[in-house]
């Protein structure tokens, strides 16, 4: 049996309120208590599961932060269309926080700050320092790390995003996906993109130039409406391409060893 010390070290960070919105989603009944009681239970049971099958030395759930980002400074429109959390969710968060705390992992919340770019930049830096990082999320825009060595899990579905799960859907590679985004909006973010500029084109585009910046680059050289449409809306794809990138290199504050999880029957053994 390898003892604990000489294990490689291993995170896990969930992307916590992608997993509770998910679950609670799922949950029956109306909005309300109730129902966030619910969602609490299965959100630490999802948890629990991804424990297990990760098996990690240091896990953290992070939450986004009080107070609008340095996306909303830049793009007021930004997650406009986003439905609003339950007000009886909300409400719970820290009830949901303690629940994850009493199975002994950590909750992590950066005012100003979105979840994605707290979980981008420790994931890039535990990769870095050769520790083993895996992000719990469903959400696409994690994707793009997956060159950088980050691994990305479907806490639903039980399975790893591959680097040609990104080519099946969106037509480019994992390292195009920002790129690929800028060009054909993130509508759910409140992106739209480059006007006239669907998917379609988008890969193409990508396919032809590999990335946005080639492409505008060369932009003098393209024809027809595609060339008309980057032309005209250059300044609007390298806005969204600053909106979509995730940032990876934010000063948290955080280390290691405040992430450290224990399991809860190690914890009452060592106390």
């Amino acid at each position: 049996m390898t003892n604990e010390s000489q294990r490689r070290p291993s995170l896990l960070l969930v992307d916590a309120l992608n997993l509770i919105r998910r679950v609670y989603a799922a949950q029956p009944g109306e909005d309300g208590p109730e129902r966030a009681e619910g969602a609490k239970v299965s959100s630490v049971q999802s948890l629990r599961r991804g424990l297990r099958e990760g098996s990690p030395t240091h896990a953290v759930c992070v939450f986004d932060g009080e107070g609008q980002s340095w996306r909303h400074e830049l793009h007021p429109e930004y997650k406009a269309g986003h439905a609003p959390m339950p007000e009886a969710l909300e409400s719970a968060l820290e009830e949901y926080r303690e629940a994850f705390r009493e199975i002994g992992v950590a909750s992590l919340i950066q005012p100003r700050l979105e979840a994605d770019d707290v979980i981008a930049t420790i994931s890039c830096k535990a990769v870095a320092a050769g520790v083993s990082a895996t992000i719990l999320s469903t959400d696409k825009i994690f994707l793009a790390l997956l060159p950088l060595g980050v691994r990305v899990r479907d806490h639903f579905k039980g399975t790893d995003f591959k680097p040609q799960d990104v080519v099946e859907k969106f037509g480019v590679r994992p390292e195009q996906l920002v790129d690929f985004l800028a060009l054909a909006g993130d509508r759910g973010n409140g992106i739209h993109g480059v006007p006239g500029i669907g998917p379609k084109s988008a890969s193409e585009l990508l396919s032809r130039f590999e990335t946005l910046e080639d492409a505008l680059q060369a932009i003098d050289d393209l024809e027809g409406r595609l060339g008309e449409r980057l032309r005209t809306h250059a300044s609007t794809a390298r806005l969204c391409h600053e909106l979509i990138s995730l940032r990876t290199d934010l000063e948290l504050g955080t280390n290691m060893s405040e992430l450290r999880y224990l399991p809860i029957d190690v914890q009452r053994r060592t106390n």
